[in-house]
């Protein structure tokens, strides 16, 4: 589950991952997915003899003091004890996840099909990843004839790793120049006289784990009796594929908003189409709790409140309600609006995700997009 969606992509309030059952456990039966494991959703699972339930919400969330037979929450977490299922809930990161339920959604909106999306498609909030081997880079200045020595010295100590390569390393020529004082043994020249020296910038990234024992060898194998050494903090990289919610440019702006393409997509029933005054050529939604980001993203150029995006108030110039898509779909749509040269965007989220912030048990109708202030 964690190849297909990362943990790391969650947002930082929910519950993910194996939330019952041990990780070293090997899975002798099926595993049964789920959107929420309720008692018959348990049930299912014991009579299948399923050795794990993958529930795309999360059935812990609050703190809880007591688990019994008393309430629904405790006879499901007491039955799959009993019988031995694991519990996995992959909620926003699946929602983050490149190809997974944000994406899927993209491709249904904008007319793609076999995993593509016929658009520019951007999280509204790119996810920032930066590999634990690159979280800082060491840049010291050294001899030619020493450089190989101190460069594998460095990725001994763990230094120079990007991906499945090692002893990754930039060079670059240049000159130094230092004055040491008559207490200094320099190893290029004489003390009390400036000198000018051929040397090396030797970069190599780190993780932080590593960087005490990197700059302990470093000392060590550095000829320099005082070596310059430079020590900076890498920013991680944006990936414009994963995190919550998605900005859509349509590859071919339609003037109707096609519901059948979604119908035969999510395998809803929700109504043929609306028609639009003006192309819709960008679309904005988030999946469950991306829809805060969407909204957000809308209101910034809206003076719509974000209550009237979740009621799926259409702009006064699309006057079409999406409520037959919000009831029928399972989706939150939010508003169709003017852009920058006229062109419209929509907002739609899954219903029943980011309503479940409240802890499980709450069905599509508890959306939270309904209650917002």
């Amino acid at each position: 589950m964690q190849s297909i969606a990362p943990l790391s992509l969650a947002e930082s309030w929910d519950n993910v991952g194996l939330l019952l059952g041990q990780e070293s456990r090997e899975l002798t039966g099926p595993v049964l997915l789920t959107i929420d494991l309720t008692e018959r959703v348990l049930a299912e699972a014991v009579a299948a003899q399923a050795s794990a339930g993958g529930s795309y919400h999360p059935p812990l969330w609050d703190p809880i003091k007591r688990v019994t037979a008393d309430t629904p929450r405790g006879r499901i977490l007491l039955g799959a004890i009993e019988h031995e299922i694991a519990v996995y809930s992959p909620h926003t990161a699946l929602d983050a996840t490149p190809g997974g339920i944000t994406d899927w959604l993209a491709e249904g909106l904008s007319g793609g099909s076999d995993g593509k999306i016929a658009g520019d498609s951007r999280a509204l909030t790119p996810r920032l990843r930066r590999d634990e081997s690159q979280q800082c880079k060491i840049v010291t200045f050294v001899p030619e004839k020493d450089l190989e020595q101190v460069r594998n010295a460095l990725a001994s100590a763990g230094a120079g790793i990007i991906g499945n390569y090692r002893v990754c390393s930039f060079s670059t020529p240049g000159e130094g120049t230092f004055l040491g004082d008559e207490s200094t043994l320099p190893t290029v020249g004489q003390s009390g006289r400036l000198e000018r020296a051929r040397e090396i910038r030797l970069e190599m990234v780190c993780s932080r784990a590593a960087l005490a024992i990197a700059m302990e060898v470093l000392d060590r194998f550095h000829p320099y009796e005082e070596p310059a050494v430079d020590i900076y903090d890498l920013t991680p990289r944006p990936d414009r594929h994963a995190g919550p919610g998605r900005r859509l440019v349509l590859d071919q702006p339609g003037d109707q908003l096609d519901l059948g393409a979604v119908d035969a997509h999510a395998g809803t029933s929700a109504a043929s189409g609306i028609t639009r005054a003006q192309p819709i050529a960008e679309q904005r939604w988030g999946g469950g709790a991306g829809f805060a980001q969407a909204a957000g993203a809308a209101a910034r150029t809206s003076r719509r409140s974000s209550r009237d995006l979740a009621a799926g108030v259409a702009s006064a110039n699309g006057a079409a309600s999406l409520g037959g898509l919000r009831r029928h779909a399972g989706f939150c749509a939010g508003e169709c609006r003017r852009g920058p040269g006229g062109r419209r965007s929509l907002l739609v989220c899954p219903s029943g995700d980011a309503g479940h912030r409240g802890g499980a048990g709450r069905g599509r109708g508890a959306h939270a997009c309904e209650s917002r202030p």
